[in-house]
């Protein structure tokens, strides 16, 4: 049986032409390609924001030697049982000025809800190394716990007595070879001062004048003057000396404040409750979950934070129903709730209570919760 015939010749086709239509498909896609992979390895200046780890101010943390131990814990007085969370939240940041996020990362982050592309001027200042911000972030996140202690005391009615202290001096101080890291500043132009804002506003009234201010250094008081230095801030011009500065407080009470690794000043008011919840009788949250965030002074105001979007996202993956804003994000809350999450607007520790208080009524009504303040377009103004 013949599988073929010698004699028989066969003639393939001819090749089919490429159409100039597929020819510069294919080109154009290898440019695709190429810019793709270009660009995948090209450096960015923008960093991601996501959100990172949540901390419940009622249970533990882990601590420097690995062991597990309560987040806040007091001494000094009687503390009672806690249920449920008071949850602090954090956003992590995604790369830095020695490694940015490709395009790809930053092309995905645009298109995901909880995530957030900046520039990384905002979040990494020029001239500012990535451990100088470190040191700065775990200061803040020190003098935030201070503050929210003070401001939890102060509701419970115990006196904190409260001084001002300096922390460090910047570049190119003003107060350089006048002040020195610790001194404790009394006065300034002969009024007495206790915060950083009534410091601030007497040496802005000055206009530039030397200004006496009144320390107290290694246990002696003395008088010292310094020439504030112009700047601009915000497009306007103001007066610095040069200096940070941090509160120190005499505490009737020893609250201690466990969490490593996590620094700025944002989880103060979540601190606060924490510190309250601890010290009173009953459950401030009901046993519920409840999430905030916020900074906090010792009298009790509530301020702005960023990341707030990505902080809602990380309370509701902790489980949290309720949800703490500072009054001033609002605009940034404004539209962007996740589903299942009920944000309310606070701007002090007060109303932050009101609303716990509302929330831990097993018997509220629904009008109760929708009498209590939220985020409205222009409220953050």
């Amino acid at each position: 049986m013949a599988l073929f015939d010698e004699n028989v010749t066969i003639t393939p086709h001819p090749a089919r032409r490429m159409s100039r239509g597929m020819g510069a498909g294919i080109w154009a896609l290898a440019i695709a390609l190429a810019v793709l992979l270009v660009i995948t390895f090209l450096p960015t200046s923008y960093v991601i924001q996501r959100p990172g780890p949540v901390y419940n101010t009622l249970g533990t943390a882990t601590a420097a030697d690995g062991t597990q131990v309560p987040l806040i814990s007091v001494e000094g007085a009687e503390t009672f049982p806690t249920n449920g969370a008071l949850d602090l939240l954090t956003v992590q940041v995604v790369g830095d000025r020695e490694r940015t996020p490709s395009w790809f990362e930053l092309a995905t982050a645009w298109f995901d809800s909880s995530r957030a592309v900046l520039p990384i001027d905002a979040v990494f200042p020029e001239g500012q190394s990535v451990e100088q911000r470190s040191e700065e972030s775990a200061a803040m996140m020190v003098d935030s716990q201070k503050e929210a202690t003070a401001a939890a005391l102060t509701e419970l009615g115990h006196d904190v007595n409260a001084e001002l202290t300096v922390y460090s001096l910047t570049d190119d101080s003003a107060s350089e070879g006048v002040l020195e890291e610790g001194d404790v500043i009394l006065s300034a132009g002969g009024t007495s001062v206790t915060d950083v804002e009534p410091l601030r506003e007497i040496v802005n009234a000055g206009d530039g004048e030397p200004i006496d201010l009144g320390i107290e250094r290694d246990g002696q008081e003395q008088t010292v003057t310094v020439t504030p230095a112009e700047s601009e801030v915000n497009g306007e011009t103001t007066w610095l000396i040069g200096v940070t500065l941090m509160h120190e407080y005499d505490f009737p009470i020893d609250v201690t404040i466990q969490l490593n690794n996590v620094g700025g000043p944002s989880a103060g008011m979540m601190f606060a409750l924490g510190i309250i919840d601890t010290l009173t009788p009953g459950e401030l949250n009901g046993g519920e979950t409840v999430a905030g965030t916020g900074t906090i002074t010792a009298d009790g105001v509530v301020g702005g934070i960023g990341g707030i979007r990505q902080k809602m996202w990380g309370a509701v993956d902790a489980g949290a129903e309720w949800f703490l804003a500072p009054e001033s994000n609002c605009d940034e809350v404004v539209g962007h709730v996740p589903d299942g999450l009920s944000v309310f607007s606070v701007a002090t520790l007060d109303e932050a209570l009101a609303v716990l208080d509302v929330v831990a009524d097993a018997d509220r009504e629904a009008s109760d919760l929708d009498a209590l303040p939220t985020c409205t377009a222009g409220s953050g103004d």
